[in-house]
């Protein structure tokens, strides 16, 4: 039989290849192309494209282990990525294709009468992708450094040059089509395992029904109560068990949801459409797609953090009730632990492998501390096949998925840098005189700095892909979002108020997440990364751009009414866009 490694050398290098392939046939010739495809991509393919390039390393590889340790309070990434779309179909997407520019600096510069606003809005963007890119780059590195056996900085670096060249060469046009066939490689590598294991431990094929099902033993005991009392007995707290305080589970999904709805590289797919009914059109199809993935992820979350707890401590069987032998562990355990992402230490010397939570009692009364030191989050959907023993070649397809959903995403958000700098900063404020040749090439040497850059932040990245992920969403949120929609639906904002509102969302929500992640000193504020205590209001950084989102409404209104109102034109440019058939750019 073929080993795993072989086989995923396979799996994987013919989808570089398709990538590659794709790349080169949809090489772009002009600034359209490069930027938007050339406005040609049909709705439901640009449905597809948009699918790819929201379901990044973050939804594909981080999301469900989020889901298998988080349990309930995990479902705001369900509720606050999804319904970002919502937003989008409403309130962005169709007047923003109206306009009918390049990028999203651009309408920002033209609505609010300023090259200085235009700027901003290009700080905010490269922060807000920068800071989403390096989560793409941590689920790279997690993909290549288990499947292909690679470091984990020789696989960034593979991944760096993969995307390299089918994002440098092909531009949106390339990107795009690229991206239809890394949604086909991720849907399929996703869903396949999942009806595996739902199969396995339920006998319902279908994952989405198999969560709200009985165990395949028939002991009549439905999948979610086992998961509960396996959790409980090893002093874990439910999994079904609300856990964090109200006030955050809103903020952080209504964070999510807004920051989906500001997120440049997610606004642009919707400029490349033919018309605006297409851009809408593109939203509904978006949300199809997505929705294949995101409800399946509950059922791979649940059902990945049974199969690792019943691994470690059997429930059943002969060795029912009995801590594993270390030197008995499964050969998964031992693959992944060459990784550095899975640590055990045998604290007690009993060569038992005790995996429990902080209130676990064993007979006699005593505590009993937990020896899983390390179990990295975004392991877990990479880990689930191999734990419940699928074939290598469902492994291997699992492996090329995630790599697959990195890519994409990465490639988007570059390309969102990339045209900030070149059309934007260069083209729009610089050298206006820039012919579309010299525009063309900065946006390729651009985006091989992007590449460079978060690569090297890739290589240090400050938490789980979808945690860091989820500070890009709370960035773009109360930056980008509120002036897109003052811009759409606001005539009284003016470019001031514009750029104090964006400054102030910005600077409140840094300010916030550096003080609690703990990623600079500040005397006499010595707080440990992620510490929950000293959150305002209980108020976690990923959750903070809904409130820089509301400081940048109100910042915004305050001051453009204490100054001059924009000019006649631009109020009518503000109507125009929101009556059909008036603006065709």
């Amino acid at each position: 039989m073929m080993s795993l490694q072989l086989m995923t050398y396979l799996v994987v290098g013919a989808t570089f290849a398709l990538y590659i392939f794709i790349a080169i046939k949809a090489r772009a010739a002009t600034t359209g192309e490069f930027y938007v495809a050339g406005k040609g991509v049909h709705p439901v393919l640009n449905g597809m494209a948009t699918g790819a390039d929201w379901m990044s390393a973050a939804s594909f590889i981080s999301m469900a282990g989020l889901i298998a340790f988080k349990g309930y309070d995990a479902s705001v990434f369900l509720m606050g990525w999804t319904g970002g779309y919502c937003l989008l179909a409403m309130l962005l997407a169709p007047y923003l294709r109206k306009y009918g520019k390049f990028t999203v600096p651009e309408f920002i510069g033209d609505r609010y009468y300023s090259n200085f606003a235009r700027a901003v809005a290009v700080i905010c963007l490269i922060t807000a992708s920068l800071t989403y890119v390096i989560g793409q780059m941590k689920g790279i590195g997690v993909a290549f450094s288990r499947f292909l056996e690679l470091p984990y900085e020789t696989g960034l670096f593979v991944g760096m040059a993969i995307v390299f060249i089918y994002a440098v060469l092909g531009g949106m046009k390339g990107i795009t089509y690229t991206q239809i066939a890394q949604y086909c490689v991720l849907i399929f590598a996703y869903t396949v395992p999942a009806v595996f294991i739902s199969l396995q431990l339920t006998g319902n094929p279908i994952p989405q029904l198999g969560l709200g099902s009985t165990m395949a033993d028939g002991n009549g005991v439905f999948l979610l109560d086992k998961l509960d009392k396996v959790l409980v007995d090893l002093g874990f707290n439910e999994y079904t068990l609300q856990k964090g305080n109200t006030l955050n589970i809103f903020l952080y999904t209504l964070s999510l949801m807004i920051g989906t709805a500001g997120l440049p590289h997610v606004i642009t797919r919707f400029f490349t459409v033919p018309k605006v009914k297409d851009a809408r059109s593109s939203v509904g199809w978006s949300l199809v797609f997505i929705a294949i993935l995101y409800t399946t992820a509950p059922a791979v979350g649940a059902m990945a953090r049974l199969n690792l707890m019943e691994t470690i401590q059997p429930t059943s069987g002969a060795n029912a009730g009995q801590w594993l032998q270390y030197e008995e562990r499964p050969q998964w355990f031992k693959n992944w632990e060459k990784t550095g992402l899975l640590k055990f230490e045998d604290k007690n010397g009993d060569g038992k492998i005790q995996y429990v939570g902080g209130n676990y009692l064993d007979p006699s009364g005593n505590k009993v501390e937990n020896e899983m030191v390390k179990v990295d989050r975004d392991i877990m959907v990479l880990a689930n096949p191999e734990i419940a023993k699928l074939p290598n070649w469902v492994i291997a397809l699992v492996a090329a998925g995630g790599i697959a959903a990195a890519l994409s995403t990465a490639a988007g958000l570059l390309l969102a840098i990339s045209s900030a700098i070149s059309h934007d900063i260069l083209k729009g404020i610089l050298i206006p005189s820039m012919t579309d040749k010299s525009e063309l090439l900065a946006g390729r040497i651009a985006m091989a700095g992007a590449i460079a850059v978060a690569g090297y932040f890739g290589l240090h990245p400050p938490g789980f892909a979808a945690q860091v992920v989820a500070l890009a969403f709370g960035l773009a949120a109360s930056s980008i979002f509120p002036a897109l929609m003052m811009g759409i639906f606001v005539k009284r904002v003016n470019n001031i108020g514009a750029v104090c509102g964006m400054l102030a969302g910005l600077g409140i929500t840094l300010v916030y997440i550096f003080w609690f992640k703990g990623w600079f000193f500040i005397p006499g504020t010595e707080m440990a990364a992620n510490t929950t205590a000293n959150h305002f209001l209980g108020i976690a950084p990923e959750a903070f751009g809904a409130v820089g989102a509301m400081v940048n409404f109100a910042v915004a209104i305050l001051v453009s009414s204490i100054t001059p109102a924009p000019p006649e034109h631009i109020q009518h440019l503000v109507e125009d866009i929101r009556v059909p058939g008036t603006i065709s750019r």
